[in-house]
């Protein structure tokens, strides 16, 4: 039997949609990047090859970085799910670490491809909240960057995690340059 409902929380917020072919239902066939953007609004989940190669569209289910566009939203039944507009604490609505780390070492260029990248990156600082660069470079090995912004994402998340690197000796930080 098919299910006829589906509950999961997303950014902390509790979701049930009713699965089904008629209007306002999720069809069986509609992904999560589908919801999250078109029902949601959550635009800041990207959807661009819809074949699970660029990850653009990642976001973290259950603790693990996902390309969305390879999930049906009927398998998120009882899943948390997180993405990039989850990261902002609900308190102070200051940035999470990566977002800022992003920000002050100009980690992005065009910024399409930026979301899933600190995605894929808060996924992995969960678990290990020092990782080593060849720790880093492996979860990022699913993010693609067009603009080849990719030099500065991992030299800032290589200081984020006090990794000492010094293979990208240009990137500097916002506030290295104002001292």
């Amino acid at each position: 039997m098919e299910k006829q409902s589906i509950r999961m929380t997303i950014n902390g917020q509790l979701y049930e949609f009713l699965v089904g072919e008629k209007f306002g239902m999720i069809p069986p066939s509609e992904t999560l990047v589908q919801t999250l953007r078109k029902r949601l609004e959550l635009t800041g989940t990207k959807e661009s090859c819809d074949e699970g190669a660029c990850g653009c569209c990642t976001v973290i289910i259950d603790g693990k970085a996902v390309a969305s566009c390879m999930v049906l939203t009927v398998e998120c039944d009882g899943s948390d799910i997180i993405t990039i507009e989850g990261l902002e604490d609900p308190v102070t609505h200051e940035l999470d670490p990566i977002q800022q780390k992003f920000i002050s070492c100009y980690s992005f260029q065009c910024g399409y491809c930026t979301p899933g990248i600190i995605m894929s990156a808060k996924a992995l600082f969960m678990k290990n909240p020092h990782p080593t660069g060849e720790q880093i470079r492996e979860a990022l090995a699913g993010n693609y960057c067009r603009c080849i912004s990719h030099y500065t994402v991992l030299e800032a998340l290589d200081k984020l995690a006090g990794v000492q690197s010094d293979q990208y000796p240009i990137v500097k930080e916002a506030e290295e340059e104002d001292a």
